[in-house]
């Protein structure tokens, strides 16, 4: 097993959206991390979005750990003295299936693998891999970091009880909220009920029960959630909202197709949320 963590990093494999957060959580309590990526620009965005996220939380320069970057042609050099290793990178089934057969080959076989996906099981994922050590390999999906401090920790049939063990512990002492996810689940814990939400919600809206207006506010008004589930998934993305209902139709044939058509429609009129201004709301 992993032992004498304190001066081993945690690497991290993709500095986008995830990668940075993770970064910023795994060096909070004086840890090093090593941040790797292809590209230069996004190691740079990473470590200046890392800066601005700990000059908000207004701690002492000497608590936190030293953030190293690394790209791609250095992966074995960034892995070689990590404790833990989580893949970040795009939510591409096979693209997160080639690294996770990369980082089997290159990471000393101590440290532990973790995928970041958050919709594949770590079974799928590694689902006919040849990799040399499968017991270290697990799921560690996280949400929103710091706002959001869930971790859902994940093994498949192979993985060493150890492992999740650790995996809990640490992340707990970094400030995670770390959940163990006890059985093979698509969706994992938190996102399983998310998606029955959310597919409820769009299929009230296509059979004209209500508006998405006012579906959000009734749901507001009981649970006191600041968004409604339209506003939410305008937030994810429509177009991400679609491939993530597809996959789950992939694997649940009771899943009903209207909720996916209705998504469709907006979709195809050029309405993604948030992130072109258009969606269920106008931005």
């Amino acid at each position: 097993m992993v032992a004498n963590l304190t001066q081993r990093p945690v690497a991290l494999l993709g500095a986008g959206t995830q990668g940075r957060r993770l970064a910023y959580m795994w060096s909070s309590k004086g840890r090093p991390v090593h941040l790797i990526d292809a590209q230069e620009k996004q190691l740079q965005d990473g470590v200046e979005y890392i800066k601005g996220l700990r000059m908000s939380a207004k701690k002492p320069d000497a608590s936190w750990g030293e953030v190293k970057t690394f790209s791609a042609d250095q992966l074995s050099t960034a892995l070689q003295s990590s404790w833990l290793v989580v893949e970040c990178v795009p939510e591409k089934l096979e693209l997160k299936r080639s690294m996770i057969a990369q980082l089997d080959k290159l990471a000393p076989s101590s440290t532990i693998i973790a995928s970041n996906s958050s919709s594949y099981p770590i079974s799928e994922l590694i689902e006919g891999l040849q990799l040399s050590n499968d017991r270290r390999i697990l799921s560690a999906h996280s949400y929103w970091p710091p706002e959001t401090s869930a971790l859902e920790i994940m093994g498949h049939q192979r993985t060493n009880p150890e492992c999740i063990s650790l995996l809990l512990e640490e992340s707990r002492e970094h400030g995670f909220s770390p959940f163990h996810v006890k059985k093979d689940s698509m969706g994992y814990i938190y996102n399983r009920i998310w998606a029955a939400i959310k597919r409820e919600a769009l299929l009230t809206a296509a059979e004209g029960v209500a508006t998405p207006a006012e579906i959000d506010s009734i749901f507001k008004d009981v649970l006191k959630t600041p968004k409604g589930p339209f506003e939410q998934m305008d937030v994810v993305g429509l177009d991400v909202v679609l491939n993530i209902e597809e996959h789950y139709a992939e694997k649940r044939p009771d899943i009903p197709s209207e909720p996916r058509d209705y998504l469709k429609k907006l979709i195809d009129n050029g309405q993604l949320g948030v992130k072109n201004g258009r969606g269920f709301y106008e931005y």
